[in-house]
């Protein structure tokens, strides 16, 4: 039944950040999944990449040929692809070892108190098996919080987020924790106003990792999509959000408050 919905047309645009002989970056769009999965009916990232017939790892199985890491469906940005098994497993060591990271953009709807670290474990929410929660025996989480910009009306806020684990929805519950929630993100607690917002405004805006091959520290960035892009320039200080957006380590040395905790 799902090869016959998807069928044989893959029409999806995804923009390539960088390719060699070992990886790929590309900036996953919102509303794309990364793989198939049994309720998965539309194409898929992975079905792209082997529809363009890149070369692709095979470790983690048919569904997710080179997938070292994931977003989730709504989010965008950074992700890095393993064009072989020798680079998926290097990926794979600096995933657990957290050689290997992304920076996140996104905008909540109030303004965090300070810049902050948030240590609360996660796990299924035992009330809601859709979301994730704090909970007590749950695995260890750890998430930094960085004050960015405040929009024209002060109610909302542009923060980025440094991540030292990869649990399923850390940002949010990390954020839902503090009472605070991404625009567009219904199912922990943003109530939309309007229809204008139709996904979480969360996106994967810097990833860093060693290269398989050179051994070499890199960074790609990944442009922000259109409708978050509009939304930030329209409600927050533009020039502001040109520095943030453009100014080369930008967003590394805001975190510079980190050194000062850890």
């Amino acid at each position: 039944l799902k090869e016959y919905i998807k069928g044989d047309n893959i029409d999806i645009n995804v923009d390539i950040i960088h390719e060699d002989d070992d990886i790929l970056v590309v900036n996953k769009p919102p509303f794309l999944t990364v793989h198939d999965a049994p309720s998965v009916k539309e194409h898929t990232l992975v079905d792209w990449l082997k529809y363009k017939q890149i070369s692709l790892s095979t470790i983690s199985g048919e569904e997710r040929h080179g997938i070292v890491h994931r977003l989730d469906k709504q989010t965008s940005g950074c992700l890095v692809v393993a064009k072989n098994n020798k680079a998926h497993e290097s990926l794979s060591k600096q995933l657990e070892s957290r050689c290997m990271g992304r920076y996140y953009l996104a905008i909540i709807d109030s303004p965090l108190k300070d810049d902050c670290i948030i240590e609360k474990p996660i796990d299924r929410n035992p009330a809601n098996r859709l979301k994730m929660g704090i909970v007590e025996n749950g695995r260890y989480a750890k998430s930094a919080f960085k004050k960015l910009c405040l929009s024209k009306n002060m109610k909302e806020e542009l923060i980025a987020i440094k991540l030292f684990t990869g649990r399923t929805h850390q940002i949010r519950v990390h954020l839902s924790s503090l009472n605070r929630h991404i625009l567009g993100d219904s199912l922990y607690g943003f109530k939309s106003q309007n229809d204008t917002i139709s996904r979480v405004y969360l996106h994967a805006f810097l990833l860093y990792l060693i290269h398989p091959t050179t051994n070499q520290l890199v960074y790609f960035k990944a442009p922000l999509f259109d409708d978050m892009n509009n939304y930030l320039f329209e409600n927050f200080d533009k020039e502001y959000l040109h520095e943030i957006l453009f100014k080369d380590d930008f967003i590394i040395n805001s975190f510079d408050f980190l050194d000062k905790r850890l």
